[in-house]
């Protein structure tokens, strides 16, 4: 399996100049835990995670050093450290040095990155634009959807599921009532699974109905949770 095969397609981003508040309230009101920073031209610039916004006076728990430290200390890293802990946009508190792989890149290369890195997500880039992440969800999802060990030969299934898959995809994306920002598809065998979360049970069932009527598919494992959004935070 590939990184196309299994990663969310629907990735929230922000700009270099969003505010912190603007980033903390993306998260909370999509429920995600990072976002892509992105330049005006759609590059991949940072990322943005829960653990950037730890340290904040916003919340009273910036990090605060004794004098023995800030003596001993290198004053650019105490001044990089500044910038972060106090910055009120993306551009001061985002990691630059972005983890990413390609469409292509297998499985076990990213979680050999997610590894290495100590990360809890890979994001997906296409020229350098981002177009999905992967994170440990995907991992988990796609052994519950494919619940057998990988086989060591190639399956001559797999083009036609990933093909199933990105067709599916933008069949529920192109509809009124998707707006669900969580959700993802993982196929195997014809069988479709539907993960994440709705918004109501209303959008759960069109999303099955759309799976069910989709040319090529077999049967759909709905694994859909419905959760009510407050997007007054």
């Amino acid at each position: 399996m590939r990184a196309r095969d299994v990663m969310t397609t629907t990735v929230h981003t922000v700009a270099p100049e969003t505010s912190i508040a603007g980033i903390a309230r993306l998260l909370v009101d999509r429920r995600i835990g990072a976002a892509p920073v992105v330049d005006a031209g759609g590059q991949l610039v940072g990322i943005v995670s829960e653990s950037d916004l730890m340290r904040r006076p916003e919340i009273g728990t910036e990090r605060e050093r004794s004098w023995l430290m800030r003596f001993v200390s290198d004053p650019e890293a105490l001044a990089a450290e500044y910038v972060k802990n106090e910055g009120p946009t993306a551009a001061a508190v985002m990691t630059r040095k972005v983890v990413t792989v390609g469409k292509d890149a297998p499985l076990d290369q990213v979680a050999g990155l997610m590894e290495d890195n100590r990360i809890k997500r890979v994001v997906v880039v296409d020229e350098g634009r981002v177009c999905g992440i992967v994170s440990r969800a995907n991992f988990v999802q796609a052994i519950a959807t494919h619940g057998t060990p990988a086989k060591v030969e190639p399956d001559p299934g797999e083009a036609g599921d990933s093909l199933l898959r990105e067709h599916l995809l933008d069949r529920i994306r192109q509809q009124p009532w998707s707006q669900s920002p969580t959700f993802n598809v993982l196929v195997s065998g014809g069988v479709a699974h539907l993960w994440g979360a709705v918004r109501n049970d209303a959008e759960r069932k069109a999303m099955v109905v759309a799976a069910q009527t989709m040319p090529g598919i077999r049967s759909v494992e709905d694994h859909l949770a419905v959760i009510h959004w407050n997007f007054g935070v």
